[in-house]
């Protein structure tokens, strides 16, 4: 099988060669402590991994804003980022570090309305190229799934969140819902009017909104409010895509969400990912709750692989009765942070694509209990 072959049989429950698995990169700051050890962030290692043409960069505010720094001293840059956010940043791991958000580019309906006229244009040509239908094209024919994901901008949350800060976002859900109704159907009309212009020239594999919208401990919005506001939202750009044929659409969402899941799963999203085991998201909790309606990927604990071998052994073997059972495409719940090492790295791969080849001529003893709809009726 090709990986977009592979890709297609592995959500759709039928037999595959392997299963599929997909590597996340490091952090900055991990891949510069791998040089030493031969890591060429350019070129980086094969390690059997599936191939995917994954575009996220379409999305966002366009002309950017132009960096421009305010203040700035030994420890600490005070600067305008391509968002338009001020924020505060540490000199010594700008990447890996948290800055400190200082002001949004929107406090009031007058700045949002100038900020989405100004930058949230749907003008393909200018936000991927003149070429633009040509290099839609070239990626197409590719044999390998071809994924958009809206990241940072294509969402009900997530963007709102880039807009006002997350504080103000939070309360505007009840000081003025209305404008919080107003942002998000301007962002479903920018991503319908995005995808569409899309559609007309190649289809697509999967579709991912990008949201970001839960802690440690829970997520930021309650359910009764994302169903009230987000659910509409989702759905009427879910029907659009699907009436694209665009058979696979999902969301990005970090921390704990199982809250959640009912309500994006009635608003007809069919998969999920990253999963953070350490925001207490179990893949194989979640395919238990749902059944196989809802595809997972990611899910595979990322603090293993500073554990050595035999810890990442452990959490490949946790995770073996999903990839067997399929609807399931493993990957570490985040980037590669620097308390890793790169042959721990490289041995996680290797170890990855073995258990992706035996869990394809070994069915998963789980499978005929998790074949239905699942606990949650769906």
């Amino acid at each position: 099988m090709n990986a977009l072959q592979r890709f297609y049989a592995c959500l759709n429950y039928e037999p595959v060669d392997r299963a599929p698995f997909w590597i996340w990169g490091p952090w900055p700051e991990t891949a510069e402590l791998w040089r030493p050890h031969g890591y060429n962030p350019d070129r980086p290692p094969d390690l059997g991994d599936d191939p995917r043409t994954n575009e996220g960069g379409w999305f966002f505010p366009h002309p950017p804003f132009e960096h421009r720094v305010l203040e700035e001293d030994a420890a600490h840059v005070l600067y305008v980022n391509h968002e338009g956010i001020l924020m505060r940043e540490r000199r010594d791991q700008p990447m890996s570090s948290m800055p400190q958000f200082v002001k949004f580019p929107v406090e009031t309906r007058e700045e949002f309305r100038r900020f989405w006229r100004e930058r949230m244009q749907p003008d393909l040509a200018k936000r991927i190229g003149p070429d633009w239908r040509e290099q839609l094209l070239a990626r197409r024919a590719l044999p390998q799934p071809f994924i958009i994901i809206s990241d940072r901008w294509g969402g009900f949350f997530g963007p709102l969140r880039n807009l006002t800060g997350v504080q103000r976002l939070c309360t505007l859900f009840y000081d003025d819902a209305d404008f919080v109704d107003e942002m998000m159907d301007a962002d479903a009309d920018f991503i319908i009017a995005m995808m569409s212009q899309i559609l007309d020239v190649v289809s697509i594999d999967a579709f991912g909104f990008w949201e970001d919208m839960a802690y440690k401990t829970a997520p930021l919005l309650s359910p009764r409010l994302a169903r009230s506001h987000m659910l509409p939202r989702y759905r009427r750009v879910v029907d659009f895509l699907r009436g694209r044929g665009v058979p696979f659409v999902g969301l990005d969402s970090d921390g704990r969400v199982d809250q959640l899941i009912p309500v994006w799963m009635d608003a007809g999203l069919n998969f999920l990912y990253p999963f953070e085991v350490q925001a207490g998201m179990d893949v194989l909790a979640v395919r238990r709750k749902y059944g196989r309606g809802l595809r997972l990927w990611g899910g595979v604990d990322k603090r293993a692989l500073a554990h050595g071998r035999g810890a990442i052994d452990a959490e490949l073997e946790r995770v073996r009765p999903l990839i067997a059972e399929g609807g399931f495409i493993p990957h570490t719940d985040h980037s590669i942070p620097p308390d890793v090492a790169y042959e721990d790295f490289l041995y996680y791969g290797r170890r990855m694509r073995e258990v992706c080849e035996e869990a394809a001529s070994s069915p998963s003893p789980t499978q005929a209990a998790w074949s239905g709809r699942g606990e949650a009726g769906r």
